[in-house]
Formats: C-alpha cells, sequence, structure tokens
C-alpha cells in the first residue's frame, strides 16, 4: 500500500472517533438510520477532504439502506469503497476523472491490481477509461483472471467505441447466464481466440497467453 493510501486508510478508520465540523451532509443521507448516517457521514466527510469522489460512497450507502443493511454493515462498505477509490487514485494520479476512479475502484475490488489499471492506462492513451475499467471490473468479477481480462478490454477498446464496447459486454453477460464459460463467453464476445498458433501476451502475474483477433467486428 502507498504512503498516501495508508494515510486516508487510517484517517477514515479513525473518522468517527474524530471530533471536526463536517461538510454540508447530502440530504439523501437521510434515508440511514441515524446510527449509520453519523459514520457514513464521517467516511464521505473524509473522502471529500482527500479530494475523492463522494457521489460513489453516497451510492452505496443508500443501496445498503434500500437492503435493509444494518449500520455497521453500510459503514463498512462506505469505508472499503473509500479504500479502493484513494487506491485507485494512487495508481492513476490526480488527473483521473472521478467516474474513472469509480469504475477503476470497482475493477480493484473485483481482484484487478494497480498493475492492471496502469496497463490499461498506459495502452489505452489519453481516451475516456471509464469503460475499459468497468469493462475490465465486470470481467473480473465473472471469473476472468485480471491480467487477461484487461489484455480483451484494451485489444476491443482500440478499436470499438465505448457504445460498442458495452453492446459487446452485454452479449458476454447474456452467454454467461446461459451458461458459457466466462471465458469462453468472453473471448467469444469480444472476437479474439486463445490459440496457441497466435502471438502471446504476458499478463502481470508472469502468465502466457496467446490472444489474437478473429473477423473485425463491424461499427
Amino acid at each position: 500500500m502507498s504512503t498516501s493510501a495508508r494515510v486516508f486508510a487510517i484517517a477514515i478508520g479513525l473518522a468517527p472517533l474524530v471530533s471536526r465540523p463536517a461538510v454540508a451532509q447530502d440530504q439523501r443521507l437521510d434515508r440511514l438510520a441515524p446510527a449509520a448516517r453519523t459514520l457514513v457521514a464521517s467516511v464521505i466527510d473524509s473522502a471529500r477532504t482527500a479530494g475523492l469522489p463522494a457521489e460513489p460512497l453516497v451510492d452505496r450507502a443508500l443501496e445498503g439502506a434500500s437492503k435493509n443493511a444494518p449500520a455497521p454493515l453500510i459503514a463498512a462498505a462506505v469505508r472499503r469503497l473509500a479504500a479502493d477509490l484513494g487506491r485507485a487514485r494512487d495508481a492513476l494520479g490526480v488527473s483521473a476523472s472521478p467516474a474513472e476512479l469509480t469504475a477503476a475502484a470497482d475493477a480493484l475490488r473485483a481482484g484487478a491490481t494497480p498493475t492492471v489499471l496502469l496497463r490499461v492506462r498506459q495502452a489505452l492513451g489519453p481516451r475516456s477509461l471509464t469503460v475499459p475499467f468497468g469493462g475490465t471490473a465486470d470481467l473480473t468479477a465473472r471469473g476472468v483472471a485480471a491480467d487477461t481480462a484487461a489484455t480483451l478490454v484494451i485489444s476491443a477498446a482500440r478499436s470499438l467505441a465505448d457504445a460498442e464496447l458495452l453492446a459487446v459486454q452485454r452479449d458476454v453477460e447474456r452467454a454467461i447466464a446461459l451458461g458459457a464459460y466466462p471465458l469462453e463467453a468472453v473471448t467469444r464476445g469480444f472476437g479474439f481466440s486463445l490459440d496457441a498458433a497466435n502471438p502471446t501476451t504476458t499478463g502481470e502475474t508472469g502468465t502466457t497467453q496467446t490472444i489474437a483477433p478473429k473477423t473485425p467486428r463491424k461499427p
């Protein structure tokens, strides 16, 4: 864990114990029980102070409230997300947009590493990375190794716009829901094959996969 991430983790862990003036509380948090609202507001206050986006934290808290989760569970979920946002910002830098940080935090939560996030950013350049990070998160959560998921997303994103990438991702989700193995559904959906005859790419774990495009997808 980097120094800034460690400092932020300590800060959000101590936030409920520290008495300090809070920023104006989001009125949507009024939907939470008082105990949860106090804990969540402290975490969000710390996140804002650290320059992290507050909106995904509010959304996570409201999601917990909609499921009638106990206050400690809601607060723990918000703290975890805040920590992941901090890790994402450490990896991507202060220029990353709130949407990119949120998608990157989802990828970290799914099992990706900061190295995977950096590889996606370096490979795709200045374009918005919200959808590529989101695709990496979704595929990783569905059982595809994070470095393989990133490689497939990078390869597809070089020729597909965000809307097309999202459409392919929905196709993959449907295929998995119908019983396809995740990696098979992903490689077919993205129009790639894993074939020993094709050039190889080495992931951060040191494993070697062979990934090459099949027939190009039409826009």
